[in-house]
């Protein structure tokens, strides 16, 4: 299929094109030309939306969706869709499925799962045997078959012998650990940040330092023993602050932040809406300012929905028992603009990529047409009619978003929402 995508403006500081307002013509997958009022010859199907503007496509770093064994939550197929309709050309997904992504087999399952949809799918196998932290999964051979990193999601490896051997042992292949960080024994039953808003609702806190205790270990296992690591989903001040200073030592360390880290606080728990349980959990608005300081100084590497489907009967039922996660798809880019500058939004959104290993894509004539679709202006409130994913445990319904996504253009084809 080729396509012309009409006065669109280019948001990518690698192109070119980066700021101007131009024609993009594209044959076979692939950009063909690019400039003002391009004729069309080839029977392209044109596309012109109102304020469009193009990015690079948007990579997100941590995606569960539930299949295998958890497909009333979300199935690969629809998730894919989602994604794509949300802006998002390319997925990390989470070994946390059921079983659990452990072994070359699962990997390659989700993967031809993933065949022929225009977002891609790039499976993250679990760091150890059944996402238990005892044993070391087989890490080679899940790289192999097309695994980008190791990690357990939303568990971290109590065992500091098992990480330092994990390190050591993913340098021979460029192996990406990614550690989770929260210490089982301080978080103890806590189901909310500690803090004024826990104790006013009475509910068992969890401490900043269960995140900072974890996160200063393994740095110290990282300087010892070398090798990449990375640090998902950060939620305080001092969290940072520890990155930023281990970063300044040369530390191959990489992190991310979750939207909703972003932009909502713990003070959403006011209601017990169990949609607002996630883990970590939301803080305060002091650490939510020094993490908006860490993405504006690059101490933050990327920005991810953390996106989690939990069915109703796990998220409807009292807030001590509800499971953690929100998904964040579709609320992403329009709650990220509410609190962030566009090309930084931009920036975020497709640095992964980097850190992940996955290929990049600049808007040039001659490359592979690979891009994100959107309006960065007007307002909307997000509903229930705004989410496409099957699991609607949204924390930001209710919430004012700005911007709208349009869709994307990838692997040949264009998704519009």
């Amino acid at each position: 299929m080729n396509t012309i995508i009409r006065e669109a403006k280019i948001i990518d500081s690698e192109s070119p094109f980066h700021n101007q307002t131009v024609d993009i013509l594209i044959v076979d997958g692939s950009i063909k030309k690019m400039g003002t009022s391009l004729p069309n010859t080839v029977n392209a199907e044109e596309v012109k939306l109102d304020n469009l503007h193009v990015s690079q496509g948007w990579f997100d770093s941590s995606v569960s969706l539930g299949e295998p064994g958890f497909e009333d939550r979300e199935t690969i197929a629809n998730g894919l869709n989602v994604a794509a309709k949300s802006g998002f050309t390319a997925i990390a997904l989470q070994p946390n499925s059921y079983p659990i992504i452990d072994n070359q087999s699962q990997v390659n399952f989700v993967k031809s799962k993933a065949n022929g949809f225009a977002t891609e799918l790039f499976p993250i196998g679990a760091l150890t045997k059944e996402s238990e932290g005892k044993d070391m999964a087989e890490l080679f051979d899940m790289k192999n078959a097309g695994a980008i990193a190791f990690g357990d999601y939303n568990k971290s490896l109590e065992n500091a012998n098992l990480l330092k051997i994990a390190l050591q042992y993913v340098q021979d292949f460029d192996g990406l650990v990614i550690a989770f960080a929260q210490d089982s024994n301080i978080k103890g039953n806590g189901v909310a940040n500690e803090g004024i808003v826990s104790t006013r609702l009475g509910l068992k806190g969890i401490p900043d330092l269960a995140e900072e205790l974890q996160i200063a270990r393994n740095l110290f296992l990282l300087e010892y023993t070398g090798g990449k690591l990375h640090i998902p989903t950060i939620s305080t001040a001092k969290s940072v602050q520890l990155i930023k200073e281990a970063k300044a030592k040369g530390l191959k360390v990489t992190c991310s932040v979750a939207v909703h880290h972003l932009v909502l606080t713990d003070e959403k728990l006011e209601n017990f809406d169990t949609r607002c349980k996630v883990s970590p959990p939301l803080r305060t608005e002091t650490d939510r300012q020094a993490l908006l300081a860490g993405i504006l100084d690059n101490t933050i590497d990327i920005i991810t929905t953390d996106h989690n489907p939990i069915d109703i009967e796990h998220k409807k039922m009292e807030f001590d028992l509800a499971k953690n996660g929100t998904i964040g798809l579709e609320s992403a880019f329009g709650a990220l603009s509410t609190v962030l500058p566009l090309e930084k939004v931009i920036e975020k959104l497709t640095s992964g990529k980097t850190t992940f290993g996955v290929e990049k894509q600049t808007i040039s004539k001659g490359k592979i047409a690979n891009f994100s679709l959107f309006n960065p202006e007007g307002k909307s409130i997000f509903t229930n009619e705004n989410i496409l994913s099957k699991s609607k445990n949204s924390a930001f319904l209710g919430t004012e978003l700005k911007g709208k996504v349009y869709g994307i253009f990838n692997q040949g084809k264009l998704v519009l929402g």
